[in-house]
């Protein structure tokens, strides 16, 4: 049995929890198709993957996201592209089952095809515009919404009432084979930690000064480590710049403190390790504000991080247990061994 793991290029996020699925899969080979950062992360670990997707970039300046329906109107575009391209890959692949990461172009081809399809999401409508552009991405919502809908299932990662087709499995997060302790000990973390985490583009380039202003001013001895992903070169004095790495999950639980985005994922991630952490939405990019919101977080937070940092070093870490990954893997190995009994 084959799968084809079609994951959104936009951010690191989706393909690092279908990275978590595809590590609790039993006797399936499994393809990866993506682009940019995604791809470049799932080669470094040694996935079978296919960098054909290149997704229009976010402009951010100042923390806040411009041109939202410019960027919609883009990612129409994108989304015309991959579905030529995902036409092209299913048919010389033949996939048992298309998975796909909020890749909706690959979804239409395998539906139109007749091939099983699984959808992982979080989100299930798109709230990137106002006035006369909303009217287009209401259109668009509708469309997705139809897709949705046909999917033999729709794994989501939170917990919730299993309804028609969507499944609740919990959070999705990557596991680690080491202790905490053995992980500060790896990185070399032996005093009071903060990571810095700002993503796979450059959306999050307005975080990292403001962090290590705030920083400055505390009257700790903190060891500050940023990743700043494939986009941000910079080096900054006094901070350690780890760069793109493939292992973000380890760094967050060996923390004592995270400060990223409010990626979905990360967020997880953080959750499940225990790290105490601040997540600093881009102002306008409703996903990541509604993200920021759920952990009590706003856009505006980024002017009060010396707070924040003060009180989350002090805060008490609570690691939780995750089944999300598991969970989802044997969703999608129910449907293979009942599409070829």
């Amino acid at each position: 049995m084959n799968i084809s793991f079609f994951s959104s290029p936009i951010g690191l996020g989706h393909v690092t929890r279908d990275i978590a699925i595809t590590n609790n899969l039993k006797n399936i080979s499994t393809n990866f198709v993506t682009g940019s950062a995604a791809a470049k992360l799932l080669k470094r670990l040694g996935y079978t993957v296919q960098d054909v997707y290149s997704p229009p970039s976010f402009v951010v300046k100042k923390g806040t996201l411009k041109n939202p329906a410019r960027w919609l109107w883009s990612y129409y575009k994108y989304y015309r592209d991959c579905k030529a391209i995902s036409k092209k890959i299913i048919q010389k692949d033949n996939p048992d089952l298309i998975i796909s990461d909020e890749d909706f172009a690959s979804l239409t081809v395998a539906q139109e095809m007749g091939i099983q399809t699984v959808l992982i999401t979080d989100v299930l409508e798109t709230h990137f515009t106002k006035g006369l552009a909303s009217l287009v991405e209401k259109k668009m919502n509708k469309s997705m919404q139809k897709i949705i809908d046909k999917c033999d299932a729709v794994i989501l990662p939170e917990t919730g009432k299993d309804e028609h087709n969507m499944k609740h499995v919990g959070p999705i997060v990557r596991q680690t084979n080491y202790t905490r302790k053995e992980l500060r000990k790896k990185f070399s973390f032996e005093k009071n930690t903060i990571v810095i985490s700002v993503g796979g583009t450059n959306a999050g380039a307005f975080l990292i000064q403001s962090v290590i202003d705030a920083i400055s001013k505390i009257n700790q001895d903190i060891h500050t480590v940023l990743v700043s992903g494939p986009a941000v070169n910079t080096e900054f004095a006094n901070v350690r710049n780890l760069g793109f790495v493939d292992n973000l999950h380890e760094l967050i639980y060996a923390a004592d403190v995270l400060v990223s985005l409010a990626g979905r994922s990360t967020i997880d991630e953080a959750n499940s390790y225990g790290t105490p952490a601040i997540f600093i939405p881009i102002k306008g990019h409703f996903e990541q504000e509604d993200n920021a919101k759920k952990q009590g977080f706003v856009f505006e937070d980024i002017y009060r991080l010396e707070e924040l940092i003060l009180e989350k070093l002090a805060e008490p870490r609570h690691q939780t247990s995750t089944g999300g990954a598991r969970n989802a893997s044997e969703i999608i190995q129910k449907l293979l061994s009942q599409s070829n009994a």
